[in-house]
């Protein structure tokens, strides 16, 4: 029996007083919390200016739909393209987070806003700015809420359609298969691969793969081959096609470097193939119908002050295939306008590594896409196929039912060994990439036959003595250095002045700082700086002011005109001639471009650049900066891409101990609807009338 006393507790618990509830946050009281914020830093002026902006269009809107609205624009500003809603309700610090001394404020608010989840999309649909995407109709509402019912999406209009209109375009893409001759297809694929017996070659099945598709995904590590596999596949399009005079072949990446890259990779695994086909093919005719590589902006016509492009769905490419590197980087915007302006019967093959940094700007499509490439998910037809094609029959591991199975997993395929990358610097790669800290540390410390260098907790000087110093072991900047000071005489002709030029942008590009912030000591801004002035004190170069011989400088926006785009990187030297002033000279696969100083006006200095920016290139020796105040830019992605940036060399540089253990436990995850959109496109074209599922196609002919 329970004690009288607690009886009487009970009876009187009623009347017992309580903490007072919290009052409900008005919307001019949201407003001025916004607006605080972005003073502190936590939010941009931009994030709460669009709060603001609901608010004058909608007089009656809910104080959750502002506060939602400003947090959903400094997502996509992170680069997620939609806001997670049940996770913000539940806990908005797993969504932003925000440093600790920031997250009562925080919790204060949420304390004051409606906490169901069901109450927050009551509000967010009151308002006549948001469409609810599962019922309302589109009357141009720059809001829409979509996503699975149980973990609704909010989207700005235009990522909301973008997504939208890349898994229409990949489903349509990836379920028209053309009809091959498998036998032919199989006797080419024997003539350009070497036998392997004892393994599964999936530079074999990728070719087969994305011969009998409109669109495919290759994705792979460093030194898996993606480039030696398009070469190759490039080769048998060429031999299979009804009229490979007419093939029209366009090859395309992110950046101007990437492009330049690709371009030289396969003209090398063409001219490779050639001699082990014994003349079979005309490979040098293929070579000069490929043409030169070319940045996506130029590839689709960039017009100066807009967002839209000279091609697009009205006026598509003028291309049958379409080869496209580096496929991390394209942002999902990018990915949407490249979709509209392929024509119909188009062939598009995606290449990159899956791990890699996502693009800058809002959307993660290749990881979205190579989210199952590993696991497979073939079905039966497309097994078959691969027997009859690659000769070979699929790993049971990667087969998956007809019913579960994606058409896009039917055209991806992940290339898993590394040719070029089984050394100490593709070990310390592995390692990060699947988030074992303590193998990375004990590669680092090891200091593998000189390969791997790794200090943490390094005075900035430090860097600057790694780049510049005189005597180091590993290759820095007096490579850079000599090369300047080799420059011929100006009474030597001008084919002396152009491989003096050539010797200098290689030299130049043999070694690299990377680092993870733009910002301060450790940032690209702080260690350009310093290096300028070491290399000065050194009488390498002469910074007397914005412009000198020897300023590496790296182009900040697409300039169509001039020829260069973003991410281009050149060195400012003088002309052949005397009194011609300083140009910046690029290098073009072989050719040189060259661009007077006083006509760039979008461009930085590029001793240091960041992780992002390095993305598409390779160096001889390259050394990653980790920064104490980079946040939540640090994670995996961004210490994996830095590593496999490296050809010979990596040096880790850390301000402190236990940065690079905290990234590897950091891995990015982009908040994303493209999955959920893909499926349901896959579903809608599975019921549709007269329509196949995957297992039912006909992707080749016996």
């Amino acid at each position: 029996m329970r004690p009288v006393d607690d009886l009487t507790l009970d009876l009187f618990a009623d009347l017992a007083p309580r903490a007072p509830e919290a009052v409900p946050a008005t919307a001019a009281e949201v407003l001025d919390i916004l607006r605080g914020w972005s003073e502190q830093g936590l939010l941009r002026h931009l994030d709460t200016a669009m709060a603001r902006f609901v608010a004058a269009q909608d007089p009656e809107a809910a104080p959750a739909l502002l506060v939602a609205t400003a947090l959903l624009v400094q997502m996509e500003g992170r680069g997620h393209s939609c806001l997670p809603l049940a996770l913000l309700v539940a806990d908005p610090n797993a969504v932003l987070a925000w440093p600790a001394e920031a997250q009562e404020e925080l919790h204060a608010l949420w304390s004051r806003l409606p906490r169901p989840l069901a109450r927050w999309q009551q509000a967010l649909a009151r308002s006549p700015l948001l469409r609810v995407a599962a019922h309302a109709p589109d009357q141009g509402q720059p809001l829409v809420l979509g996503g699975p019912a149980h973990a609704p999406l909010l989207y700005l209009r235009r990522y909301w359609d973008y997504e939208r209109q890349v898994a229409a375009q990949i489903t349509q893409r990836s379920m028209a298969v053309v009809p091959v001759e498998a036998a032919e297809v199989k006797q080419w694929l024997d003539r350009m691969f070497a036998p392997t017996p004892e393994a599964f070659d999936w530079q074999r099945l990728a070719c087969a793969i994305a011969l009998r598709g409109r669109f495919s995904v290759i994705t792979g590590g460093p030194g898996t081959g993606k480039t030696y596999t398009v070469a190759r596949l490039l080769a048998l399009l060429f031999a299979t096609a009804p009229e490979p005079e007419r093939l029209r072949v366009a090859l395309a990446a992110p950046t101007g470097k990437a492009a330049a890259r690709l371009k030289q990779s396969i003209d090398a695994s063409l001219k490779q193939l050639d001699s082990s086909l014994g003349g079979l093919l005309d490979l040098e005719a293929l070579v000069q119908r490929v043409g030169a590589a070319r940045t996506l902006h130029s590839l689709l016509g960039a017009r100066p002050d807009t967002r839209a492009f000279a091609f697009h769905h009205g006026q598509p490419l003028d291309v049958d295939v379409l080869i496209v590197d580096e496929a991390s980087m394209i942002h999902l915007e990018m990915m949407a306008a490249l979709l509209d302006a392929l024509p119909p019967a188009a062939r598009v093959v995606f290449l990159g590594d899956k791990d890699q940094l996502a693009s800058v700007e809002a959307g993660a499509v290749l990881g979205d896409l190579c989210r199952s490439a590993e696991a497979g998910h073939y079905t039966s037809a497309t097994a078959a196929y691969a027997l009859a094609a690659a000769g070979q029959p699929l790993p049971a591991a990667c087969l998956a039912d007809a019913g579960s199975a994606l058409p896009l997993a039917q055209q991806t395929v992940m290339l898993r060994e590394s040719r070029r990358f089984g050394g100490p610097i593709g070990q310390l790669a592995q390692a990060v990439n699947t988030g074992d800290s303590a193998r990375a540390l004990a590669l680092l410390r090891a200091a593998e036959g000189g390969v791997l260098h790794m200090r943490e907790g390094a005075p900035p000087q430090a860097v600057c003595q790694l780049a510049v110093a005189r005597g180091q072991a590993a290759v820095n900047y007096q490579a850079f250095v000599q090369a300047l000071a080799a420059r011929p005489a100006l009474t030597m002709a001008a084919e002396a002045h152009t491989a003096w030029v050539r010797s200098v942008l290689t030299a130049f590009e043999r070694f690299r700082l990377l680092c993870a912030v733009r910002e301060g000591d450790w940032g690209v801004a702080g260690l350009n700086r310093a290096i300028e002035k070491a290399l000065a004190e050194q009488g390498a170069i002469a910074p007397r002011g914005e412009w000198y011989a020897g300023r590496p400088v790296m182009v900040t926006r697409n300039d169509a005109a001039l020829g260069v785009y973003n991410g281009d990187i050149g060195v400012a030297l003088p002309g052949a001639m005397a009194g011609s002033g300083l140009r910046v000279y690029f290098m073009d696969g072989p050719a040189l471009r060259a661009v007077g100083v006083s006509r760039l006006a979008h461009v930085e200095t590029a001793f240091a650049m960041t992780v992002h920016k390095s993305q598409g290139s390779e160096f001889e020796h390259t050394a990653l900066v980790l920064s104490a105040h980079a946040g939540s830019v640090l994670g995996r992605e961004l210490v994996y891409t830095g590593i496999t940036r490296a050809r010979q060399a990596f040096t880790l540089m850390s301000q402190a101990p236990g940065l690079l253990a905290s990234a590897i436990h950091s891995p990015t995850q982009r908040v994303s609807g493209l999955l959920g959109f893909l499926e349901q496109q896959a579903g809608q074209a599975r019921e549709a009338p007269g329509s196949a599922a995957p297992d039912e196609l006909a992707p080749w002919v016996d």
